[in-house]
C-alpha cells in the first residue's frame, strides 16, 4: 500500500534535486506567492463579508430606533394590525414606508408575537422572531422570504413604553452584498492565477540573468586544463555574491597557477640537480669496470662518499620542503608549538660554528622566547650560518635582539655583498649566485629557501640587508616573541 505513495515521492524528490536553481527558485517563489495570494483574498473576502454585515446592521439599527420612537402605549397593546387612526400610527406607517423605500421590511411585534405593523412585503406574514429581545437589546437573524431569492439580515429590536413591551424588526436583502463578494472572488480568481503567472516569470527572467554570469564562470572553469592555469573566468560589472565568486575564483586559479608553475620548475631543478651526483656514480662506476687499473681506491671512495652525502643532503632538504609545502595548504596537521629560547639556541650554533671553522664567530644575544618548532628553528640558525662561513672571509656575527614584541636575528659575514636584484631571488629554490663555488662546497641551493618556508611557518620574515657598518651581507629573521623575560644581555 504504501510502496506506490514512497516510489511517487522518490520520483519527486529525484526531479526536484535534478532541476536547476533557476527552476527550483522559481517553483519556490511561486508557491509561496500562491499561498500568499491565497491567504490575502481569504482574509480580504472575510473583511468585505464582514464590512457589509456592519453597515447593513447599523442601517437596520438606525431605522428600528427610529420606528421604535414612533411605537406608543396603545399601538403596543394592540393584539392586531389595527386600522384607527392616530397621530402616532400615521407617524409609523410613515416611517415604515420609508423604510420601505430604502428597501428594508419591517415587522412591529407586540409582547405575544403578534404583528402590530408592518411594511407592505410582510404584510399578512406570520412573526419573522420567535425570540423576541428584551428592551434596549438587539439581535441579528437571516431569514429566506418567499418573494425574493436572496436572503434577508434582521435586527431585532426590543423596547419598552408605558410598561407594554413590543419589538421593531428590520431587515435588508443581502443580494447587494453578495453580489459585491461574487464579483471580489471572481477577480480574485482571475487576478491571482494572473499574478503568479508574471511573478512566475519575472522569477524565471531574473534569476536566469542573474545566474548566466555564474554560467560563463562554470564554463570558463572547465575549459581550463592544469596544463594551462593563465586564463581567467569573467568578472561581471559590480560588488554583488557573483562578482565575487568570479574574484575568487580568479585568485584560486592565480594560487594554482603559481603553484603549478612552481612544482614544474622544482621538478625541473630537482631532476636537475639529482642528475648531476648519480651521473657522476656512474661514471666512476664505470671506470672501475671498464679500465680498472686507472680507478685508484681511494680516490673512488672519497668520490662516492662525497657524492652519496650530496645525494643525502639534497633529499633530505627536500623532503623537509615538502613537509613544509604540505603543512602551509594544511593537509599535514598543525605544525609544532613549544616555547623555544632562541639564546640557546644561538649558544648552541655559535659554538658548532667555532669548532668546525676556524672563522671569528662574534655573538650578542638577548634572552627572546617564542612559539615554534625548536628542530625547525635550529635548521633556519644553521643553514645561515652555513651560508655566512661559506661566504665569509674571516669573521661570521650572529645577533639576537628583541625589538617591542618582536625578535630581531641577524647573521652578518665580512664577504662579498649580494646585489639588490638579488636579495629577493636568493630565496628561491636551486639558486645559485654563485654557481661552480656553491657546487664546491656542496650546496644544494636550497638552504635559503628552506629558512624562508620555516620562518614564514612560524609567522615572520626573513629579509636581506646591508651591514651597519663595513662591507658583507646581512641576513635579518624577524619573529613573534611569547613573552618577554626579565634577564640580562650577554655578550661573547
Amino acid at each position: 500500500m504504501l510502496a506506490t505513495p514512497r516510489r511517487v515521492l522518490g520520483r519527486v524528490l529525484d526531479w526536484w534535486r535534478a532541476a536547476g536553481v533557476q527552476i527550483r527558485s522559481t517553483i519556490a517563489a511561486t508557491v509561496l506567492q500562491a499561498v500568499v495570494v491565497a491567504a490575502a483574498g481569504a482574509v480580504l473576502l472575510l473583511a468585505v463579508s464582514n464590512n457589509l454585515d456592519n453597515s447593513i446592521d447599523a442601517g437596520n439599527l438606525a431605522t428600528a430606533q427610529g420606528v421604535s420612537a414612533l411605537v406608543d402605549g396603545d399601538i403596543a397593546s394592540s393584539t392586531a394590525v389595527a386600522t384607527t387612526e392616530s397621530p402616532n400610527r400615521e407617524d409609523l406607517r410613515d416611517a415604515i414606508s420609508a423604510a420601505a423605500r430604502r428597501r428594508a421590511v419591517v415587522q412591529v411585534l407586540n409582547a405575544d408575537g403578534t404583528v402590530i405593523a408592518a411594511s407592505d412585503d410582510l404584510r399578512g406574514f406570520t412573526p419573522l422572531a420567535r425570540e423576541l429581545p428584551a428592551p434596549g437589546r438587539t439581535l441579528m437573524l437571516e431569514r429566506a422570504l418567499p418573494f425574493d431569492d436572496d436572503p434577508y439580515r434582521f435586527t431585532a429590536l426590543g423596547g419598552e413604553v408605558d410598561g407594554t413591551r413590543f419589538t421593531v424588526l428590520i431587515g435588508q436583502s443581502l443580494g447587494t452584498g453578495e453580489d459585491t463578494l461574487h464579483a471580489a472572488e471572481v477577480a480574485l480568481t482571475v487576478a491571482g492565477p494572473l499574478l503568479l503567472l508574471a511573478v512566475a516569470g519575472a522569477t524565471y527572467l531574473f534569476i536566469g540573468r542573474s545566474l548566466r554570469p555564474v554560467s560563463e564562470i562554470r564554463t570558463t572553469v572547465e575549459g581550463i586544463s592544469l596544463r594551462d592555469l593563465s586564463e581567467r573566468v569573467p568578472v561581471p560589472p559590480g560588488d554583488d555574491e557573483v562578482s565575487q565568486l568570479a574574484r575568487t575564483m580568479n585568485a584560486v586559479l592565480a594560487d594554482l597557477d603559481r603553484a603549478t608553475t612552481a612544482q614544474r620548475q622544482f621538478v625541473s631543478d630537482a631532476r636537475h640537480e639529482l642528475r648531476s651526483p648519480v651521473a657522476t656514480l656512474r661514471a666512476a662506476a664505470d671506470i672501475a669496470l671498464t679500465v680498472p687499473d686507472r680507478a685508484d681506491r681511494g680516490d673512488l671512495a672519497v668520490l662516492v662518499r662525497g657524492e652519496a652525502q650530496r645525494l643525502d643532503r639534497l633529499v633530505s632538504d627536500l623532503l623537509l620542503l615538502a613537509r613544509v609545502d604540505e603543512r602551509s595548504r594544511g593537509s599535514a596537521g598543525t605544525p609544532q608549538r613549544d616555547e623555544v629560547d632562541l639564546d640557546d639556541l644561538v649558544t648552541a650554533e655559535a659554538r658548532r660554528l667555532r669548532t668546525a671553522t676556524t672563522l671569528d664567530v662574534a655573538v650578542h644575544r638577548e634572552p627572546a622566547r617564542v612559539l615554534g618548532d625548536g628542530h625547525a628553528l635550529s635548521r633556519v640558525l644553521r643553514n645561515l650560518t652555513d651560508n655566512a662561513a661559506r661566504h665569509a672571509v674571516s669573521t661570521v656575527s650572529i645577533t639576537l635582539r628583541r625589538n617591542g614584541s618582536t625578535a630581531v636575528l641577524d647573521v652578518v659575514n665580512d664577504g662579498p655583498s649580494i646585489p639588490g636584484p638579488d636579495r629577493e631571488r636568493v630565496f628561491d629554490r636551486f639558486v645559485r649566485l654563485e654557481e661552480s663555488r656553491a657546487r664546491d662546497l656542496g650546496g644544494t641551493g636550497l638552504g635559503l629557501a628552506i629558512v624562508r618556508e620555516i620562518v614564514l611557518a612560524h609567522g615572520g620574515n626573513v629579509r636581506v640587508l646591508d651591514p651597519d657598518d663595513g662591507p658583507g651581507t646581512c641576513f635579518r629573521i624577524e619573529l613573534p616573541i611569547s613573552e618577554f623575560p626579565d634577564t640580562p644581555e650577554l655578550t661573547e
